[in-house]
């Protein structure tokens, strides 16, 4: 163990020690209620747990999946903000992207193209996009693998943005492989 694992490990015997020691002379002549006490805490925390491990399964039905069917029908459902999010694996890396068919690009954010592998640092940024912020500078990418569903492009074109974004955007360029069709509150894409 190094030093700053045994220090943490002391701090936690320390407070471990101060709050058995204030139990027991707290309850010293009332072992049964602290028992009690313990086993309420006990499955306070196993519930919280339980919730922390379900968080997947509810997060997609507050945030919907794509879904593809056999046929190779891609379905994107609306989300709750009212846009449309699809999942793509970049490189073997899964990455939201919001879909703007009002991008022309795709571009990827700071964060996303670190995941994929990017280094945004080592980048040229001679590009430069208009955005709802402002102009942004951009630098141009290829993509070694773009999966969506049973589709897979190989070095496909990207920009990576230097401004600040939430999330990537897949925008027309890569939106036009497919037959986009909106019905209702799904986003349907067909190729």
């Amino acid at each position: 163990m190094d030093s700053e694992t045994t220090g943490r490990l002391l701090y936690l015997v320390l407070l471990l020690a101060a709050v058995g020691g204030w139990i027991i002379v707290e309850y010293r002549k009332r072992m049964g209620e602290a028992l009690r006490t313990a086993a309420a805490w006990g499955l306070i925390f196993i519930g919280v747990m339980a919730g922390y491990g379900l968080w997947n399964d509810l997060r997609t039905d507050i945030a919907p999946q794509q879904m593809i069917s056999e046929a190779g029908t891609i379905e994107v459902p609306r989300a709750e903000d009212g846009h449309y999010y699809l999942t793509l694996e970049i490189n073997g890396t899964p990455i939201q992207f919001l879909a703007d068919t009002g991008a022309t690009n795709m571009v990827l954010s700071d964060r996303d193209a670190r995941r994929v592998g990017i280094d945004p640092e080592s980048l040229m940024y001679l590009g430069s996009a208009q955005t709802a912020n402002g102009t942004v500078r951009t630098a141009r990418v290829e993509l070694p693998s773009v999966t969506l569903g049973p589709y897979q492009d190989n070095d496909f074109s990207a920009w990576v943005n230097q401004g600040e974004m939430s999330g990537s955007l897949l925008g027309m360029e890569y939106l036009s492989l497919y037959r986009v069709e909106i019905a209702g509150d799904r986003m349907i894409l067909r190729r």
